[in-house]
C-alpha cells in the first residue's frame, strides 16, 4: 500500500535558505508550540526540568549535558518541540479507535497520524477486524505470551528498540529476549550508526567516540563531516562558540551548505539575540555525495607530503610506533593515491582540498566530528576507517583537546547497545548474563534490522515486539517493509503515539500505551528513575516530573517484564515482578554483568559517571593486534548514468527521525510542505525541468523493481552537481532494502539512484 500524499503540502511556499541557527526565532518557536502544546503551566515546569540533574533527559538527541553549571534553559528549540509533542493534550483513547478502520489510518499522512495526540489504552487489532478495541492489560500480556509460546522456534520472534528507551528498560529487554531463547535483537543503531560501531572496533578495538565535551571546547580545529548540527545536534552548536571563542577552527564537509555550518545566533546570550552571534565555518566544502572516503585519503596523502616537506612537524611518529600496527601498508597505498579519481569523486577543486589539509596540518588538537551523511554509503566503513588513519597519523587519540566524535541522535542508541541489544552480543557479554542468570543464552546471531525485514518478508518470523520507535516509516523499501510486518502473526508496539507502524499491523496487533521521559513513574508505588548514556559515554539519571497522559499509562520497565512474567513464568527463575518494583534491582544487576557498570546502582545515587574507554583514558587499544589498526581501503569512485541524479535523504528542521513536528523547514526556505527536492540549477536546465515544476522521483537498483515516490516539487538549491536532497520518511520507498553499507549492514540512504519524471 502506498504511502499517502499529503494534502497540508497544497500550502507549500519556498523562500531563501537561512544563513543562521537558533536566534530569536528559535525562541519563539519553542515557547509558541509548548504553550500551544502543553499550556502555560505544565510548559515552564517541563522546559526548567529539561536537561537538568535534578529532571529528566532529552529525548531528541544524545549530545552530553555540561557539567557543573548548567543554563536555566539548557535546552535547544528541537528539544523544546519534542517535549511538547511528548506533553500534548489530545489523546487518542478507545472513542478515537472506534471510528477510524485501519484503513482510513493508512490514507493519513506520518505527520498527521502522530498529531492525534497520546495513546492512553492498551489495543487490539483481533484477527479479519478493520480497527482496533480495547483490551485490558492482563489480556494483552496472556495474549503475547500465548503467541510466543506457540512458535515452533524463538528465532521467530523479533525484538525491536528504539533508541528512547531507557538503560533499565533496555537491559530488562534484552534479558528477557536471551531468556526466550533468541539473539534477534535490531535497533535503530542498525540503521543509523552501525558503520560507525564496526569502523570504530576493528581499528581503535571501542565502537565509541572517544572525546568528551571539554575535548572540543579545548580543540585548536573540530572537523564536522557529513553532518547537520543545527538541525539534527542544535546543542552542539553552543560547543562549537566555545571552541571558536577559545581560538579554534571548523572545517566543514558536506555537500548541502546547512544553516547550522555558518553561523550560530546563541539565545542564551545578549549577541546572539541582537547582535551577530558567531561565525562557525571557517571552511566549507561542498563534497559530492559520497565523496568523503576519497577526500581522506586526499587528506592522509597530502599530510605525508608535509611531512616530507618539514620532518618531524606533522606527524606523530613516537604515537605511530608506540601505539598502531599497519602503518607501513598503509602509507605505500596512499602515497600512490590516483589525484583524478579523488577530483571526479569529490568535484572539489585540488586547490581546496590542498587548503583543508593545511588546515590539519597546522592543528596540534584535532576533533573529527560526523554523523549520518557519512554513515549511510556503501562505504560508510572505510570512510570511517580513514578518519581513523588521519587521526592516527597525527596521535589524535588519547589526547586532550583532541578524538573521534560520532554524533548519535536519538538520546540512548548508545546505552541500550551497552546495555546488550544487540543482534551480534559478544560472547563475554553472554558469558556474564549467564554467569549472573544461570541459563545458556543463545549464541547464534540474530537479525538485524534489514533482516529482520527479510524475514518476515520470507514468513521466516511471525511474531514482531518493538519497544518504541517507527519500525515501518523508519526503515528503508517502505511498500516492502509494510508488506512484510502486515503478514506477521503478532507485531506489538510500545508506544506513545500513533504512528505508520501501528497501521501496517500484523494478523492479531496490539498498541501497548508508555509512560513519556517527561512523565512521572510511580511504578511500584515509589517514585522511580530510569538512567541513559549519551554520545560521549556519560551515564546519568532521569526522571519525570508531569502527571501521565492517562491512567492506563505503564512504563517500559513494566511492559517488559510484565510480557516476561507472562511468556516465561518462573522459568530461569529471574524475579521479573522484582525487577519492576524497583528499578534499583536492575541496576545491581546491570553492575554484575556490564563491563564498566560495576556499582553501577551506588554510582547513578551519587551523580552522573564516565564509562571507561581505553583508547581515550590510556591509549590502550583492546583490538586483537593490541594496537590501533591504520587499515587500506580500495578507492572506488561511484558513477551515476548520464541523466540520472543521486538524491540523499535529509531531515527538515521540523522534525526529529521519522516524527515530524510541523511542515516548515524555515533553515531551507520552505514552509507548509515536505515534498520538495533540493536540486542543483545547472541540473534543472540539464534535465530539462524548471524551479519549481512537480515531478515524480523513481529510484534505480539492479533488482529491476520500480520504486517510485509521488509528487515533489523541485527547489533550486545550492547542491554540488548531479545530486540531489529530500526529506525521510516520505523518500524512504526509494532506498532498496538490499542497498547496504559494507561490513555493518546500514541501509544507503544518502546515495539513492533517481531519475525524474514529470508529473
Amino acid at each position: 500500500m502506498p504511502v499517502p500524499l499529503p494534502d497540508e503540502d497544497g500550502d507549500l511556499r519556498v523562500g531563501s535558505p537561512a544563513d543562521h541557527a537558533a536566534g530569536r526565532a528559535a525562541v519563539q518557536v519553542s515557547l509558541t508550540r509548548a504553550v500551544r502544546q502543553m499550556g502555560v503551566a505544565k510548559a515552564a515546569r517541563n522546559l526548567l526540568a529539561l536537561n537538568q540533574s535534578d529532571g529528566f533527559d532529552c529525548m531528541s538527541c544524545a549530545w552530553p549535558d555540561p557539567r557543573g553549571h548548567r543554563h536555566t534553559a539548557e535546552f535547544c528549540e528541537n528539544g523544546a518541540k519534542a517535549l511538547s509533542w511528548e506533553g500534548v493534550r489530545t489523546t487518542a483513547g478507545p472513542e478515537f479507535f472506534a471510528a477510524h478502520t485501519l484503513d482510513d489510518l493508512a490514507a493519513q499522512t506520518d505527520h498527521w497520524l502522530e498529531s492525534r495526540g497520546r495513546l492512553t489504552h492498551p489495543m487490539v487489532r483481533r484477527p479479519g477486524a478493520d480497527r482496533y478495541e480495547p483490551i485490558s492489560w492482563d489480556d494483552a500480556f496472556a495474549l503475547i505470551g500465548s503467541h510466543l509460546g506457540g512458535l515452533a522456534g524463538p528465532d521467530e520472534a523479533v525484538f525491536y528498540t528504539s533508541g528512547r528507551a531507557s538503560n533499565e528498560a533496555a537491559f530488562t529487554y534484552q534479558l528477557f529476549a536471551r531468556a526466550f531463547g533468541t539473539n534477534n535483537l535490531p535497533d535503530c543503531s542498525n540503521m543509523c550508526h552501525e558503520s560507525t560501531s564496526v569502523g570504530l572496533a576493528r581499528t581503535i578495538g571501542v565502537g565509541k567516540g572517544s572525546v568528551s565535551l571539554n575535548d572540543l571546547h579545548e580543540a585548536d580545529l573540530i572537523v564536522v563531516s557529513g553532518q547537520n548540527p543545527g538541525t539534527n545536534h542544535p546543542r552542539m552548536l553552543s560547543a562549537l562558540e566555545t571552541a571558536k571563542r577559545n581560538g579554534a577552527r571548523i572545517l566543514a564537509i558536506n555537500p548541502l551548505r546547512e544553516a547550522g555550518l555558518l553561523r550560530f545566533d546563541n539565545p542564551q546570550k545578549v549577541r546572539g539575540l541582537a547582535g551577530r552571534g558567531t561565525d562557525l565555518a571557517d571552511r566549507l566544502l561542498p563534497i559530492r555525495s559520497n565523496g568523503d572516503l576519497a577526500l581522506w585519503q586526499a587528506f592522509g596523502h597530502l599530510l605525508l607530503l608535509a611531512e616530507d616537506a618539514a620532518p618531524g612537524t606533522v606527524l606523530d611518529r613516537d604515537f605511530i610506533d608506540r601505539h598502531t600496527t599497519g602503518f607501513a601498508a598503509w602509507e605505500r597505498h596512499i602515497r600512490q593515491l590516483d589525484r583524478d579519481a579523488v577530483l571526479r569523486a569529490t568535484r572539489l577543486p585540488w586547490s581546496e582540498i590542498e587548503a583543508a589539509a593545511a588546515m590539519l596540518a597546522r592543528a596540534e588538537r584535532v576533533v573529527h566530528c560526523w554523523a549520518m551523511g557519512i554513515t549511510q554509503h556503501h562505504n560508510a566503513v572505510a570512510t570511517i576507517k580513514e578518519f581513523v588513519n588521519v587521526a592516527l597519523l597525527q596521535g589524535m587519540i588519547g589526547k586532550p583537546g583532541a578524538g573521534l566524535c560520532p554524533v548519535r541522535g536519538h538520546s540512548n542508541v548508545q546505552g541500550d547497545r551497552t546495555m546488550g541489544i544487540w543482534e551480534k552480543a559478544p560472547e563475554t557479554f553472554l558469558d556474564a548474563l549467564r554467569d549472573e542468570f544461570g541459563f545458556e543464552p543463545p549464541r547464534t546471531h540474530g537479525h538485524d534490522a534489514v533482516g529482520t525485514v527479510r524475514a518476515f518478508r520470507d514468513r521466516r518470523a511471525k511474531v514482531f515486539v518493538g519497544l518504541g520507535g517507527n519500525f515501518v516509516a523508519a526503515m528503508p523499501d517502505t511498500e516492502v517493509t509494510a508488506e512484510a510486518m502486515r503478514g506477521a502473526e503478532l507485531t506489538v508496539q510500545i508506544s506513545t503515539k500513533l504512528n505508520r507502524s501501528h497501521v501496517a499491523a500484523g494478523r492479531t496487533a496490539l498498541i501497548l500505551p508508555t509512560l513519556g521521559r517527561t512523565e512521572r513513574d510511580l511504578t511500584g508505588g515509589r517514585v522511580q528513575r530510569v538512567t541513559v548514556e549519551d554520545s560521549m559515554s556519560e551515564v546519568h539519571a532521569s526522571r519525570g516530573r508531569s502527571a501521565p497522559a492517562g491512567p492506563l499509562l505503564r512504563s517500559e520497565v513494566d511492559i517488559v517484564c510484565g510480557i516476561a512474567r507472562a511468556t516465561l513464568g518462573t522459568r530461569h527463575g529471574i524475579d521479573w515482578a522484582g525487577f519492576a518494583a524497583d528499578y534499583d534491582q536492575i541496576r545491581v544487576r546491570i553492575g554484575r554483568v556490564v563491563p564498566g557498570c560495576q556499582d553501577y546502582a551506588e554510582r547513578i545515587r551519587r551523580g552522573a559517571f564516565t564509562m571507561p574507554h581505553g583508547p581515550r583514558d590510556s591509549r590502550t587499544f583492546p583490538t586483537p593486534e593490541g594496537r590501533a589498526v591504520f587499515t587500506v581501503s580500495p578507492l572506488q569512485v561511484l558513477e551515476v548514468p548520464a541523466g540520472r541524479l543521486v538524491l540523499q535523504t535529509v531531515r527538515s528542521h521540523d522534525q526529529f527521525n521519522t516524527t515530524v513536528y510541523g511542515l516548515d523547514d524555515r533553515y531551507r526556505g520552505i514552509r507548509a510542505g515536505r515534498r520538495v527536492v533540493f536540486i542543483n540549477a545547472d541540473d534543472l536546465s540539464e534535465l530539462g525541468f524548471a524551479d519549481g515544476d512537480v515531478v515524480d522521483l523513481v529510484s534505480e537498483w539492479t533488482d529491476g523493481r520500480v520504486r517510485r515516490a509521488e509528487r515533489f516539487r523541485l527547489v533550486s538549491y545550492a547542491t554540488p552537481k548531479g545530486c540531489a536532497a529530500a526529506y525521510f520518511p516520505e523518500t524512504n520507498p526509494l532506498v532498496p532494502l538490499d542497498s547496504q553499507a559494507a561490513e555493518s549492514g546500514t541501509p544507503t540512504s544518502k546515495w539513492i539512484v533517481i531519475r525524474l519524471e514529470r508529473r
